[in-house]
């Protein structure tokens, strides 16, 4: 083995056995500093991971509804096993989400944390968004092996995504898609109580399609996904709301100009569906292909700035490149795709959909949804 010394000062030998000392003089403080952040950082990773158990057995919306309990109580109210119950209520009393009495030996899930934990608040249900971290880790052998090798972690992989995307998806955007999002185009609600043709490219589950189909029933709408699993999901859920004016079909969105006569739709959105595509810029021009002249296409996307450095004060960065990488990054390269990423940003967003044809593209954001930001883009 050579001794010689690399460009860093250290030798062949420090590097194969990981003692490689950082260069410069070392601040102390801030090493001090960073390790109780480097702390912290794992001990909310594992709060994650229970309140995604909480959010998925139940027990923070049972704990809502029970007040002050003690653990057999709250056991015996959600249905679960009491050991799990107690080992849980002691990850979340040490983690300041849950407060203990010992003297009564009661749990109580305060009420302004329950409002941001529950279903049954009413409120913005944050320990949904806790599910992607387990889920996330599923696929971490194969996100390594990729490191390594290239390539991605096809869709297939990822087991509860639609699932939770959809409960994602129900708190950002279908829940102010009516009141909020389809009002940034003016005359747009005017028009589709009067009847048009919509296509939504990526449609997953079909929430947001069916949700539209049964506001407005004299327009026709037309959902393409490449799940089966979703596409299905979508179709019962259509055929058990009554709903004759929506269908839904497995496709791939980069096949949209070959599926789709020019200018057939009124109306096309994507809802968080571009960024992780194969081939986003063939989708986007087969979405300007099947617009009417006088047609506006709505897509809903991660609110980014392209660059990392833009990127530095997003409240929710860390977690959205995380999604990035360990999802929708990948599942593009793993079909040979682009591997755009969720956090694309505006600068790319607005290059590609220029470049498709729009000449004209609006940004929009709305008040309650820091993650999202709203394209109107029109031939």
């Amino acid at each position: 083995m050579s001794t010689a010394a690399t460009s860093a000062g250290t030798t062949d030998e420090q590097h194969a056995t990981g003692t490689v000392q950082p260069s410069g003089a070392v601040d102390e403080q801030r090493v001090a500093d960073f390790e109780e952040r480097v702390v912290d950082i794992l001990n909310h990773g594992a709060l994650s991971l229970m309140l995604s158990a909480g959010h998925r057995t139940g027990l923070l919306d049972a704990m809502a509804e029970t007040g002050p309990a003690g653990i057999e109580a709250i056991a015996e109210h959600a249905g679960l096993n009491q050991r799990y119950v107690t080992e849980w209520l002691g990850a979340m009393t040490v983690g300041a989400i849950v407060e203990h009495d010992p003297d009564t030996g009661t749990y109580t899930l305060p009420a302004e944390h329950a409002q941001l934990l529950t279903r049954v608040s009413g409120g913005d249900n944050l320990a949904a968004f806790a599910q992607y971290i387990p889920l996330l880790g599923g696929v971490e052998d194969r996100i390594v092996e990729c490191f390594h090798r290239g390539g991605g972690v096809d869709y297939a992989e990822f087991g509860r995504f639609h699932e939770v995307m959809e409960e994602d998806s129900a708190q950002t955007v279908l829940s102010a898609l009516r009141e909020h999002i389809l009002p940034l185009v003016p005359g747009l609600t005017e028009r589709l109580t009067d009847g048009i043709r919509v296509i939504d490219v990526g449609c997953g589950r079909g929430r947001a399609l069916n949700d539209m189909a049964s506001w407005f029933p004299r327009s026709t709408f037309v959902g393409y996904d490449l799940s089966a699993e979703a596409i299905a999901y979508a179709r019962d859920t259509a055929a058990e709301r009554g709903l004759g004016n929506v269908s839904f079909s497995v496709e791939d969105a980069a096949r949209l100009a070959e599926v789709e006569p020019a200018g057939s739709a009124d109306l096309v959105t994507t809802f968080d569906a571009v960024h992780d595509q194969a081939d986003p810029s063939a989708v986007v021009r087969g979405i300007r292909h099947a617009l009417a002249e006088d047609g506006v296409y709505l897509a809903q996307d991660i609110d980014a700035s392209s660059t990392h450095h833009g990127d530095r004060e997003h409240p929710l960065g860390p977690l959205l490149y995380t999604l990035s990488c360990l999802h929708c990054m990948t599942v593009s390269l793993a079909r040979g795709g682009a591997g755009l990423g969720a956090m694309w940003g505006r600068e790319r967003a607005r290059a590609m959909f220029e470049s498709a044809g729009f000449t004209d593209v609006q940004i929009h954001t709305l008040d309650h949804d820091p993650q999202n930001a709203y394209y109107i883009c029109r031939p």
